[in-house]
């Protein structure tokens, strides 16, 4: 079978984010279709959390996510948005970083920039360190 690079980055952050969910004390589930709005499912403490995952590399040491699904056919490129109701967080999965960063998508507009390096100007107002969103149990406790 020919290599998919896109779904084989999308693999690679669903692996990412199990074991980084797993080592944070979270049971993970698995949807059994491709089809479900949500890749997995966090569960501790009596609470399940549908999670989607994006793998995102960095660029000038901040990763953007939108909140969007682009996908190609005959007809041409599609693009829908992320339906909001349908999963609780998003976890960004950054290879550069190797590490996994959990937001909730109804907390931003379209998209969230989240920084792994200051950035160049100095800017602080607005600016959100990847730092401040590692912790699943963190987010989902400020609800």
């Amino acid at each position: 079978m020919a290599p998919h690079h896109t779904k084989d980055k999308g693999d690679l952050g669903v692996a990412k984010a199990h074991a980084d969910l797993v080592g944070q004390g979270f049971v993970v589930l698995f949807p059994a279709t491709e089809h479900a709005p949500f890749d997995l499912v966090a569960y501790a403490d009596g609470a399940f959390h549908r999670l989607q995952v994006k793998y995102r590399a960095a660029r000038s040491g901040a990763m953007t996510v939108h909140f969007r699904s682009v996908w190609n056919d005959r007809q041409g490129t599609h693009v829908k948005p992320v339906d909001k109701g349908a999963i609780d967080v998003v976890c960004i999965y950054c290879p550069e970083t190797d590490e996994c960063y959990y937001v909730r998508p109804s907390d931003y507009g379209a998209s969230v920039t989240l920084r792994i390096t200051p950035s160049r100007n100095g800017q602080r107002s607005g600016v959100l360190d990847a730092a401040a969103f590692r912790d699943l149990a963190d987010l989902v406790r400020h609800r």
